[in-house]
């Protein structure tokens, strides 16, 4: 049996985590950047972004004021099992870490009508934000693991999911990809980003793809159609901040789901900001 104060006490330091910390990998890519870095301006940014990311580490404080919508994906070996229960601990870990973090109060309150409107003003409470839908992965590993990414406004607002004709060629996708990546990089502002991208049958099934590809993505490890995605944004040379610098992407993380027999492919791609993805993961 699980222990559900250990599931909420887990969440709640891997909210704090995702929100404050970057990731090894994440941290060698800056300091690849900014090693091969041209432009003196976007390097100081470069170099400020990292050095903003050892202090919010050290003070397990925000990596930026926009601390961003929790989303929850959890890997569930074969042998495991999960109850209502065990759900219930998680929302509860999420929101003491919310509160603990803290985040922003970004909680709109009030009917349907109200929250579109936002009529009723927002919750001071930290904790009353509630997480995105949870995502479940069936895994072939005796694991039930935890990741938590907190996704923020500005890549939400330049982001993208739509349809693709395919034309039975890679490259006629790629290149929508590449063009849909610099127009959005371009009014980012705060890059250089990382590219999540997910492609899939349905709306529902890229975005879900777009997420898991931040999961799984590594700085370290580019395939091909990545490599090519980040070079190809690169050489427009937006830049760090848009300041005309050499890197506007870090990395690119792509995820092919399952695909139909249609003419069309379904893209997503999210322009993950220079502190995005914020995730961290844990065994429960």
């Amino acid at each position: 049996m699980y222990d559900l104060n250990e599931i909420i006490k887990k969440t709640s330091e891997t909210v704090v985590k995702a929100g404050s910390t970057f990731r090894e990998d994440k941290i060698n890519a800056y300091k690849r950047a900014i090693a091969s870095e041209s432009n003196l301006q976007a390097k100081w940014v470069m170099e400020n972004i990292l050095e903003n990311a050892v202090v919010a580490e050290q003070r397990k404080s925000p990596l930026c004021d926009d601390t961003g919508i929790p989303h929850v994906f959890l890997e569930i070996g074969e042998k495991r099992i999960i109850t209502g229960e065990m759900f219930e601990a998680i929302y509860e870990g999420i929101r003491d870490g919310l509160r603990k973090l803290p985040g922003r109060p970004m909680a709109v309150m009030g009917n349907d009508e109200e929250r579109i409107s936002q009529s009723e003003g927002l919750s001071s409470d930290p904790g009353d934000l509630e997480a995105a839908p949870l995502l479940v992965k069936y895994v072939k590993e005796d694991i039930l693991r935890l990741h938590i990414i907190m996704q923020g406004g500005g890549p939400a607002i330049r982001g993208k999911t739509f349809r693709v004709f395919h034309k039975h060629k890679v490259s006629n996708v790629l290149d929508e990809i590449v063009e849909w990546s610099i127009e959005s990089t371009e009014k980012l502002g705060c890059t250089p980003c990382t590219l999540a991208i997910g492609i899939g049958r349905s709306h529902f099934e890229a975005a879900s793809m777009m997420l898991e590809a931040q999961v799984y993505g590594n700085y370290a490890i580019q395939n091909d159609m990545e490599k090519e995605i980040t070079n190809r944004v690169n050489q427009r040379k937006i830049g760090a901040l848009g300041l005309k610098g050499d890197t506007t992407v870090l990395a690119t993380f792509m995820k092919v789901g399952p695909q139909r027999a249609s003419g069309v492919r379904i893209v997503s791609m999210r322009p993950c900001c220079c502190f995005e993805p914020r995730i961290a993961s844990v065994d429960l």
